[in-house]
């Protein structure tokens, strides 16, 4: 698995390591530290920050195989600009094709150009935000090193 994957897994699944394994991981992943470095300021080996390392891959590659939340958010991602294009496009072919409806097609066109980004924030802490932590893991049942 290369960094970014392991980062973009990570940022999804990392409430689901151990908080040892995140402090490892983000050391090593977001600080740059090597192992030689994160062993001395953990006291440990470097070999126990490599098997940690190994061991968090395979768990967070696992996650992703049951879960699929990678996935499920690249697809909509992907199916949300789609969507933004196609119907842009579509809002500017009918606007040409019928002048009279061009204040209500202009409309649709910034409904579809509108960054929406900090109303879905406020919605969701609104609603609650999914817990996806080491602790809720366990009680789910997940298998957790």
């Amino acid at each position: 698995m290369d960094k970014i994957s392991f980062i973009a897994l990570w940022d999804l699944y990392r409430g689901l390591l151990t908080p040892t394994q995140q402090e490892i991981t983000d050391l090593y992943f977001n600080l740059d530290l090597s192992l030689s470095e994160i062993a001395e300021q953990k006291g440990v080996s470097r070999q126990a920050v490599s098997e940690c390392l190994k061991t968090c891959k395979k768990q967070l590659e696992e996650y992703e195989e049951k879960l699929g939340f990678r996935r499920t958010v690249s697809e909509l991602c992907l199916n949300y600009s789609l969507l933004s294009s196609y119907a842009g496009k579509w809002a500017e072919d009918f606007k040409t094709a019928h002048p009279e409806f061009a204040k209500e097609a202009s409309g649709l066109a910034e409904i579809l150009a509108k960054d929406y980004s900090a109303e879905a924030r406020n919605a969701l802490s609104e609603a609650g935000k999914v817990d996806i932590t080491y602790n809720a893991a366990v009680k789910q049942g997940l298998k957790v090193d």
